[in-house]
C-alpha cells in the first residue's frame, strides 16, 4: 500500500483509517484477561478498563449492561476477569476499543484490595474526617502548585487563574506524577510548599489516567504528608470519576485542574459586579432610609407646634387664664356656699339656744352641783337651789308650802329678793323658796 501512495498523490485520512478498520475486523472475537478499573454505567451500556495485572498496558471496553449484570458475582473496580471480545474500530473517530461479549469473573484485583484495606486503615485514624478540612483563604497571595513537568494540568491551573484573577502569584513546583519516583517527589515538594510561609493555598494537580498511573496518588507516604500540611491542600488529580485517596485527605476536592483554578482563585469580574450589587444594595437601603426620614421631619415641622411656636404659646397661656378664671370662680362660689351654710348654721345654733330660751324669760333651776331640777318631788324643803336667768343668777331656799303664812312673813324680811322664780315648775305642791340675790356669774356659752 506504501508504495501507491506519494506526497504528490496521498490518500485521503477516510481512506486510511477504513483500511486500519478493516484490519482490526478481520481478527474476529478473541479470549482476553485482565483487571477492571475505572468501571462505569451509562444507560444501557457498561464502560471499562482492563489493565494488565503485568505491563503497564491497558484497553477500553464496552459491554451491554445484560452481559455484565449476567456475570455472578458481578465484577468491581480490581477485579480479574476473562472476557469474550471482539475488537472495534471507529472510523469517524479514529478510536479503538473492544466489546465484550461474554464475561467471567476471575477473582478480587490484589491492587484494589491493597487499597481498599489502606482507606479502611486512614479512616479509622480519622485522616479523612470533615473537622479536619480546612477553608481556603478568599484571595491567596500566593499559590504553591505541585504538577507535572510541562504538562496540561499545569497550563489549566495557570491560565484559568490568571484569567480570574490577573495579579494571583504561583509558586510552581514540577515533579514527576507518575512512576517509581513520584511519590518522594510530591512528597517533597508539599512539604517544601508548607515551610514557606508566603505559600497561603498548595494545589497538587495532574490530568487524567489510568488507575495504576494514579497510584502515587493513593500512597500511604503522600497521603500522611498532606494531613500533617499547616498549609490547607486542593487536590485536582484526574477527572471526575477518578477518586484516590488524596482526594479523601485534601481539604477540598477539585474534579479537574480547571476546577481547582474555579475554586482557589476567585472571579474578578463576579467579584466587581458583586461589590456593584451590594453598592447599589446599600444605596437603595440608604436613599429609602433619608426618604423616610425626611417624610418624617416634613410631617414634623408641618405641625402646628413647630410652624407657628408663638401660636402655640399663646393658645398655652389662654388655655392656662381659662383655668385661672375658672378656678377663681369655682373657688370663690364655693366661699359663698360655705359662708351661706355657716350663716344657716349660726342662726339654727342661736334659735336653739338655751340663752335665747333664757333671754324670752324662761329661768333655769338648778341644784348646787349643777344637776338641773326637772321635777319639784325631786326637791327637799330647805334645799338651795340656783336660778339662771338670762342676765343674772339667783340663790333660792326653798320651803314648805304648808308652813304658817307668819312665818312666812317673819321670814320675808330676812331675804334680800323674794319671789317665785319664771323658770321654776309651779304645782299645789311646790315648795315655797326665799331668794338672796348674789353676784351675777359670767354668762355660760351656749
Amino acid at each position: 500500500m506504501s508504495s501507491k501512495t506519494t506526497p504528490e498523490s496521498p490518500l485521503p485520512i477516510r481512506t486510511v483509517l477504513q483500511m486500519v478498520g478493516g484490519w482490526i475486523g478481520r481478527l474476529g472475537t478473541v479470549w482476553v484477561e485482565g483487571e477492571i478499573t475505572d468501571l462505569s454505567t451509562r444507560g444501557g451500556t457498561v464502560f471499562l478498563t482492563l489493565r494488565d495485572p503485568v505491563a503497564n498496558v491497558s484497553a477500553r471496553v464496552t459491554a451491554p449492561r445484560g452481559v455484565y449484570e449476567a456475570t455472578v458475582p458481578r465484577p468491581a473496580n480490581g477485579s480479574r476477569v476473562v472476557l469474550h471480545v471482539k475488537p472495534d474500530f471507529w472510523v469517524n473517530r479514529g478510536s479503538f476499543a473492544f466489546t465484550a461479549l461474554e464475561m467471567r469473573p476471575v477473582g478480587v484485583g490484589e491492587m484494589m484490595v491493597r487499597l481498599e484495606r489502606l482507606r479502611q486503615l486512614l479512616a479509622a485514624e480519622g485522616l479523612f474526617n470533615a473537622d479536619r478540612k480546612r477553608r481556603l483563604p478568599f484571595l491567596p497571595g500566593t499559590i504553591g502548585l505541585v504538577c507535572g513537568r510541562e504538562s496540561a494540568a499545569e497550563r489549566d491551573v495557570l491560565e484559568n487563574s490568571r484569567r480570574r484573577w490577573p495579579a494571583v502569584r504561583f509558586k510552581v513546583e514540577e515533579v514527576a506524577v507518575q512512576g517509581p519516583y513520584a511519590v518522594a517527589e510530591v512528597t517533597e515538594a508539599l512539604r517544601k510548599l508548607d515551610a514557606d510561609s508566603s505559600i497561603e493555598v498548595i494545589v497538587i494537580a495532574r490530568g487524567g489516567g489510568s488507575l495504576e498511573d494514579l497510584l502515587p496518588f493513593s500512597d500511604e507516604t503522600l497521603v500522611r504528608a498532606v494531613a500533617a500540611c499547616r498549609t490547607p491542600v486542593v487536590s485536582a488529580i484526574g477527572h471526575e470519576q477518578d477518586s484516590p485517596l488524596l482526594d479523601l485527605v485534601a481539604d477540598v476536592r477539585a474534579s479537574t485542574p480547571t476546577d481547582a483554578a474555579k475554586k482557589v482563585v476567585p472571579d474578578v469580574g463576579e467579584q466587581l459586579s458583586l461589590v456593584r450589587q451590594l453598592r447599589d444594595r446599600g444605596r437603595r437601603v440608604v436613599s429609602g432610609w433619608l426618604d423616610r426620614e425626611m417624610s418624617w421631619l416634613t410631617s414634623v415641622r408641618s405641625r402646628p407646634s413647630l410652624a407657628d411656636p408663638v401660636r402655640e404659646l399663646e393658645r398655652r397661656a389662654e388655655q392656662a387664664e381659662a383655668l385661672r378664671d375658672r378656678a377663681r370662680r369655682s373657688l370663690s362660689s364655693s366661699l359663698d356656699r360655705a359662708a351661706d351654710d355657716l350663716t344657716h348654721l349660726r342662726a339654727r345654733l342661736v334659735a336653739l339656744s338655751p340663752a335665747a330660751t333664757l333671754e324670752r324669760g324662761y329661768a333655769i333651776v338648778q341644784h348646787p352641783s349643777g344637776d338641773v331640777v326637772r321635777l319639784a318631788k325631786d326637791v327637799s324643803p330647805g334645799t338651795l337651789l340656783t336660778i339662771r336667768l338670762s342676765d343674772d343668777r339667783l340663790t333660792v331656799r326653798t320651803e314648805d308650802p304648808d308652813a304658817p303664812n307668819g312665818q312666812d312673813r317673819q321670814d320675808a324680811p330676812k331675804s334680800r329678793a323674794g319671789g317665785t322664780s319664771k323658770g321654776a315648775p309651779a304645782g299645789p305642791k311646790s315648795p315655797k323658796s326665799r331668794a338672796s340675790r348674789e353676784a351675777p356669774d359670767q354668762p355660760e356659752s351656749a
